[in-house]
Order: structure tokens, then sequence, then C-alpha cells
């Protein structure tokens, strides 16, 4: 089984690549903002729980989300694999994931992380923005926030994945093809 974390900052390109690493290699899509707003529209034990932090403007503690991951799991147990979409971000959520997959008997195979020049994301997300009307990408100040927070909160989590040996770097500028080619490059030698 083939269960990857796609990683990078704003703009590197995680959707794009992500779209089409679920084709190419048949995995379960499994992104935590799709999973809490299913679990939240049929109503769900966990979707209950989510919306009361929700409406009180709380994030959504990881208990909470690991369980609804959890749930996705079991009921896709004979795929091929998972591609994990934000999530983890912290190393407490790789954790508390190394060891909701451990009692599935399952493990991350690898964290594919996507690698952008600083300059080059601001660009990105603002060519976005002007074809996807999200004003998260409408303002480079809005922008380099969302890279800074990246840089101190989420990307130390690669060393987490690195003491594993399970961290693959990949240089994320170039044309979506070839990109994608880097990345299938790693793939395929897993």
């Amino acid at each position: 089984m083939l269960n990857i974390v796609l990683f990078g900052p704003p703009g590197a390109g995680k959707g794009t690549q992500s779209e089409m690493l679920i084709s190419r290699y048949n995995l379960i899509h499994l992104s935590t903002g799709d999973i809490l707003r299913k679990e939240l529209a049929n109503q769900t034990q966990l979707g209950i729980e989510a919306k009361k932090f929700m409406d009180q403007g709380l994030l959504v503690p990881d208990e909470v989300v690991i369980g609804m991951i959890g749930n996705k799991l079991e009921k896709n147990l004979k795929s091929n694999g998972f591609i994990f979409d934000g999530f983890p971000r912290t190393t407490a959520q790789a954790i508390a994931l190394d060891n909701l997959l451990t009692k599935k008997n399952l493990a991350i195979t690898a964290m594919v992380s996507l690698k952008v020049e600083d300059q080059e994301l601001i660009k990105r997300l603002i060519d976005r923005g002007k074809s996807s009307g999200r004003t998260d990408d409408q303002s480079k100040e809005i922008i380099s926030n969302r890279i800074k927070e990246y840089n101190l909160k989420t990307a130390p989590l690669k060393s987490f994945y690195s003491q594993q040996n399970k961290l693959y770097e990949i240089d994320g500028f170039g044309s979506i093809e070839e990109i994608r080619e880097k990345v299938n490059s790693v793939i395929d030698k897993l």
C-alpha cells in the first residue's frame, strides 16, 4: 500500500500534483477539509463534535480530526493507498497519524516535499488569485504571511519524516509536467 504525504508551502503545486498522483497510482484522497465537511453534512458523531468547536471559532482538535481520518481509512482498507492533503501539519499530528496507521497495520510510505523559492510562490499565488478570485491569493502581504507561517510552524515537520528516512524533497520549479516527472520518478522507486 502506497501512503503519501504531499507537502509544501502554499503555491508549491500540491493540489495539481495531488490530482495526478491520485489518477496515476489509484490512491484515495484524504483531504482533512473535505472529510470535515462530509462529517458535518452527514451529522456524524465526530461531525457534531467538530461543529461545537467551529461554532466557537476554534480549531477542531487533532483527536477529532484523527478520528475522522480513521473512519475514512477504515472504509478504504483495500485501496492501493492514500494521499494525505493538508494533514499532518505539526509533529504532534504526524505522531498521532503514525499511531493510527500502526493500529491498522499501515504506515506512511513517504513524504514528498515540493521546494519552491518564496518569490516564485508569491508570483504563482498572485496569478492564481487573478483567475480564481480567491482573496487570500490577491495580496502580497497576506501571501507573505502565509508563507512565513508555513516556514515557522509547518516546515519543521520535514525533520520528523527525515528521521524516519521517508522524506523526499523535489525541486518544485518548472512546468507542471516536469514536476510531475520528478515526483513520479521518486514514487516509482518506492
